[in-house]
């Protein structure tokens, strides 16, 4: 069995449109504001209503549509997005737009706990890490290119205009999805187990200690992240007199970094997980600390860009942890993984909230970094869920078991 790498590419150009489109407000901040006649600080909080309806929704979710086959369901939640998206770019108030991203968040869920055991089923043993880092490219991609060219072309044409495209960019991978993603039907455990069993097994997954610690080191390092994240439009413009076409440029600059942190993390992903994600935490805390003071427009430049490096790699190493911890429970374990990464977009964005609407948004840099620090703490005290050196045979072992009941 070889990578099937035209459906992992579909996958990863999916994954892009979402995370562009969730994250494409941060970009676009003035834009949406005045032209809906809302504040900065509550376009910030689009995040965090997406990011809570996405967590309290992604476990019932997953369970109700466990017997689904896994082609159909992803391509369904790929429609629910374009459909949103559509509504979004034509909304007439900011209520109309809220109701069309929490619709968007409902899909969102699934989508994220899906396609991380579908990419498993399409890669061979041995292989897992290097087929998930191939996907999360989209993730990168959607740093690199689809925020700043989304945020451009929203100064440009209105911010209407660039939603509307990652909606016309998402109808294009659905039907990419439909000619290319091979059936996948549902697994014979999944078809078997009732509703109330499979809800059940989704929490009690968090008694398996290396899922339990992925999670709480998930959401410690979201939550960080997101909380100056979403705000780095109006940092930017205090730090450096960034705005504009020059904001597009640096957030360029932060995707590109991320994109090359991504390819050369994923050659070591299935060797030397912890001693990476230990790293690029620290190099997280580092450089986001530095933009605390107001430096100018060079220093303020660079640790965004190594902020950028750092933390755009990290979803790679949590990701292929989420389809290592539990070979046989994929989907739960997925599902609960997507709910603390939702859970620490939502909090992150609303601590960011409260502190830009109390006029500390120079604080936003030094909460990311104690959050960075923390997170370092817990990978040590997790160190199981990401252990220094996977073995082959640990690899195969693991597959094993979860390919055998496909």
């Amino acid at each position: 069995m070889r990578l099937n790498r035209p459906a992992l590419i579909v996958l990863g150009a999916s994954a892009f449109c979402y995370v562009t489109a969730e994250t494409l407000p941060v970009g676009l901040l003035p834009q949406i504001s005045a032209g809906l006649d809302v504040s900065e600080a509550q376009v910030g909080l689009l995040l965090t209503s997406y990011a809570v309806v996405a967590a309290l929704s992604t476990i019932p979710l997953t369970a109700l549509t466990m017997r689904v086959p896994r082609h159909t369901l992803l391509a369904v939640t790929v429609a629910v997005f374009v459909v949103s998206q559509a509504a979004a770019a034509l909304a007439p108030t900011f209520t109309v737009l809220v109701l069309s991203r929490l619709i968007c968040a409902l899909a969102h869920g699934v989508f994220w706990s899906v396609i991380g055991p579908i990419t498993a089923r399409l890669a061979p043993p041995g292989q897992v890490g290097r087929a998930t880092s191939l996907v999360f490219i989209g993730n990168s991609l959607a740093i690199v290119l689809g925020v700043p060219l989304g945020t451009a072309l929203g100064q440009w044409l209105g911010w209407r205009m660039a939603i509307g495209v990652i909606a016309a960019a998402g109808a294009v991978c659905l039907v990419a999805m439909i000619v290319l993603l091979p059936a996948m039907p549902v697994l014979p455990r999944d078809r078997a187990t009732r509703l109330k069993q499979q809800m059940r097994d989704a929490v009690l997954i968090l008694r398996n200690r290396r899922v339990a610690g992925l999670c709480v080191v998930t959401m410690v390092v979201v939550v960080g992240h997101f909380a100056a994240y979403t705000y780095i439009a109006p940092l930017v413009r205090r730090d450096a007199g960034l705005d504009g076409a020059a904001l597009s440029a640096l957030l360029l600059g932060y995707g590109a970094v991320g994109l090359i942190a991504n390819f050369v993390v994923g050659r070591f992903v299935d060797r030397r997980p912890g001693p990476i994600l230990l790293g690029l935490t620290v190099t997280v805390a580092a450089s986001s600390v530095l933009l605390a003071p107001v430096l100018g427009p060079a220093a303020t430049v660079l640790a965004v860009l190594a902020w950028g490096g750092a933390f755009n790699a990290i979803p790679v190493l949590l990701g292929s942890a989420s389809l290592r911890v539990a070979p046989t429970s994929r989907d739960a374990a997925s599902a609960v993984y997507v709910v603390a990464f939702q859970i620490g977009i939502g909090s992150g964005a609303f601590i960011g909230e409260r502190m830009v609407s109390a006029g500390h948004l120079g604080v936003l840099p030094v909460v990311t970094a104690v959050f960075a620090v923390g997170a370092a703490g817990l990978v040590v005290t997790f160190r199981s869920t990401f252990p220094a050196r996977i073995s082959p045979e640990e690899h195969h072992r693991a597959e094993k078991e979860a390919f055998s009941e496909s």
